[in-house]
């Protein structure tokens, strides 16, 4: 397949054009590499050949990134020593980047280089973007809608083809550090600003050849081949690039708090590298980039974030003899947060929307919602008033259910009873089309029995949004046990379209997220109850990845709903229920008029402003702290299992159709520490056999909440992994 392409035209410029067939964004493959490699050769070795411009054959982009597979080809191809694999595939990527760069210029005068210039009709992102630093100007179209950078570290990687050192080099370790360590993205006016790439035109590839054309020999040397160069901010043995060095040390550390691997390799990478020639910087950004991506936890991040989430997006999981189902006309019953938030995001996608509730009023404050978030993004220069208009005229606010009729979707999103879902449902369906699918937004509610109140229960789907629905990546899609394939489909599709992550999972009560961030947050709570200091409970959270510890986020979440759940969940389960010893804590909360950041007051305290100041010591005095407290280990074993053993008995039970939306939904739905990979790949990565051990362990000291799995059981004695025993699934992404 052929990737690359050259051709020289009358005035001696090489044209190397990037295009991979039937991809929509260029990405670098394996084969990607070699081409270019001769093409260069080629262009260097041709007498004919002036310069070069380097450019893609794609509309509005150049590069997407690297082809992961591409890793996972070095690892193969090294057989028993993937480590000394993965460096030397690196280092051929530092070779051939190093050749451009150098241009064929005589190394000790620095002359007789050719000059190559690199155009980016618009995103260049990852090895799309190293590859252009290793040219002599980048020259990018005025398109606002790009996005240049290096977002590698988002998962669990970071640049390693050469950006890491080159852009410290160009820009300083201060101003590089938002681009390195967060992936930051910005438009190819910013990114000249901030100083990425070099110009920006209306016609770029005219601008390149006329600069290749009368480029000078010293235009080609690099700042770091010149005599004298110094670091932009000081090397690290600079009184200021010391200090600079010193704040990021730290500030790494208190974003990852240490367990993300990418972060603290690719800040050693830096450091090391800036104390040593250029070359010399190269190989040992070659060596942390390997040491990163043998670490389990990278691996595990990549398949997860990247992999599988990009092939749930892709319909992975779709019934693919279903015809499209993309929506044309969205009908959303209840303008609450939730509602309103569901009208928002579909009405950004494009989709016409009727936003229903019981009065004119309720309906035009849930219209209102997308007006306010308009309003902050113009304040933000992010969109424009003119956009604002657009987006709400695809709105319609009424109490009028007759407005449903042409709605191709309906997203019920009204009060969690199931008489007053029943009621509604039955309503609709008198009003909208025969064809029509039907969701309910439910976070607790089964499906099933929800869909007992439809005429239609082939067309009964949950469709299960987190809030706020604008900032939250994933949706939860639940079949109920009528739910027909058109209707996953017709939801699968509508997720697409609004461009979120999917799941697919059958009916159960709390479905899956809910069903495992619960225990999460009432193991926290029993921490509490125990004596356990509540400091303890929450920053061994967040010590071991997860964004918010149990008691924030049951903050977060409202108090009042926890108690609610509670009490539903009791009444469902009888002497079953296990929770009794939680609700002691949330029930005496709630009396006390403590109901979480909505009230000001929770297991956190709170300013007259709303903000929060640190936990509540009147906890103390209701559960005193206990002399002896826990290991952080213990601590954070009890909330990654409790969260982790319910994703297995999910997928044991049928709830979980596929391991991937297991891992990839728990990381977007609820945050479980995305280092991992999530709770199935957190599993994998201590081993079947220890992670039975200690459920034993646990169940032992707190009881059978923790008892071990069948599965896990039987895959602990078979010394099987979930991605080795679930592998057609894994190896389908």
């Amino acid at each position: 397949m052929t990737e690359f392409t050259s051709q020289t035209d009358s005035d001696g410029i090489a044209t190397i054009t990037w295009d991979v067939p039937g991809k929509s964004m260029n990405v670098m493959s394996y084969e990607g590499l070699a081409q270019i490699d001769t093409l260069i050769d080629e262009a260097l070795a041709d007498e004919a050949v002036k310069g070069i411009v380097l450019t893609s054959g794609k509309a509005g982009s150049f590069a997407g990134g690297m082809d992961l597979n591409l890793i996972a080809k070095m690892k193969a191809d090294a057989g028993e020593t993937p480590a000394k694999g993965l460096f030397e595939g690196v280092m051929d990527m530092h070779r051939l980047l190093r050749k451009i760069e150098l241009a064929g210029m005589d190394p000790k005068t620095q002359k007789g280089g050719k000059p190559i210039a690199c155009v980016l009709p618009g995103t260049a992102l990852g090895i799309g973007l190293e590859l252009p630093l290793s040219c002599h100007r980048i020259f990018a179209a005025n398109n606002p809608r790009a996005k240049i950078g290096l977002p590698e570290i988002m998962v669990g990687i970071f640049p390693g083809a050469g950006g890491t050192t080159r852009l410290v080099r160009k820009m300083g370790a201060m101003a590089a550090s938002p681009f390195l360590l967060e992936g930051k993205l910005v438009d190819p006016v910013k990114a000249k600003g901030a100083g990425l790439i070099d110009e920006v035109s209306d016609d770029p590839t005219a601008d390149a050849r006329a600069w290749v054309l009368s480029a000078k020999d010293a235009d080609l040397v690099k700042p770091w081949d010149a005599k004298g160069y110094k670091m932009p901010g000081g090397a690290p043995y600079h009184p200021a690039g010391f200090m600079t060095f010193v704040g990021a040390s730290a500030m790494v550390n208190g974003k990852t708090q240490g367990v993300y691997p990418a972060a603290k390799a690719l800040l050693s990478a830096v450091y090391e590298g800036a104390l040593v020639p250029f070359d010399t910087a190269l190989k040992i950004e070659a060596r942390w980039f390997t040491s990163v991506l043998m670490n389990p936890s990278s691996e595990a991040m990549i398949r997860s974030l990247f992999i599988n989430k990009e092939a749930l997006e892709k319909g992975a999981v779709r019934p693919q003899e279903v015809a499209d189902q993309r929506v044309k006309k969205l009908g959303v019953l209840g303008a609450g947060m939730m509602g309103a938030g569901i009208a928002l995001v579909s009405a950004q996608a494009g989709i016409e929307v009727v936003l229903i509730d019981q009065t004119q009023e309720a309906a035009d404050r849930g219209k209102d919602y997308t007006a306010k978030f308009a309003d902050k993004g113009i304040q933000r220069k992010k969109t424009t008033p003119e956009k604002k208009e657009q987006l709400l005229s695809l709105i319609t606010a009424t109490s009028d259910l007759d407005a449903l009729k042409g709605c191709d979707l309906i997203i019920e999103a009204v009060f969690e009873d199931p008489k007053v879902k029943a009621e509604m449902t039955q309503r609709v369906e008198a009003v909208i089309p025969e064809d029509c699918i039907f969701a309910s937004n439910t976070s607790t509610l089964p499906i099933t029995e929800l869909a007992k109140a439809s005429s239609r229960p082939e067309q009964f789907i949950g469709i299960h949004f987190f809030s706020p629905v604008e900032k939250m990546l994933l949706v939860e899609i639940i079949k109920g046990k009528g739910t027909g394939d058109r209707a996953v489909a017709k939801a699968l599709d509508y997720v697409r379209q609004i461009r979120k992550t999917p799941i697919v999972v059958n009916d159960a009560r709390f479905f899956y997220a809910n069903r495992c961030i619960i225990p999460y947050i009432n193991e926290g709570i029993r921490m509490v109850a125990e004596g356990v200091e509540p400091a303890l409970v929450e920053n061994a959270a967040r010590l071991v990845g997860m964004p918010l510890g149990p008691l924030q986020l049951v903050d977060e979440t409202s108090i009042d709903l926890g108690a609610k759940i509670a009490r539903a969940t009791k009444a469902a389960m009888g002497d079953a229920y296990p929770d009794a010893a939680v609700d002691d804590v949330i029930f005496w909360m709630e009396g006390e008029g403590r109901l979480g950041r909505k009230s000001s007051a929770g297991f956190y305290a709170y300013d007259e402003k709303g903000k929060r100041q640190g936990l509540w010591e009147g906890l103390a005095a209701q559960y005193p702290v206990a002399d002896d407290q826990p290991e952080l280990t213990d601590v954070q074993h009890r909330l990654l299992f409790a969260q982790s053993l319910e994703a297995v008995r999910a997928l044991e039970e049928g709830v979980l159709m596929d391991i991937r939306e297991g891992d990839v939904g728990a990381i977007l739905g609820w945050g479980f520490a995305p280092w991992s990979g999530g709770p199935l790949s957190w599993l994998d990565m201590i081993g079947a056999p220890y992670a039975a051990e200690r459920c034993d362990q646990l169940t032992d000291a707190f009881g059978d909440r923790f008892a071990c799995p069948k599965l896990l059981r039987e895959m602990a004695a078979k010394g099987q992994s979930f991605y080795g025993r679930f592998s057609k699934t894994a190896k389908a992404a």
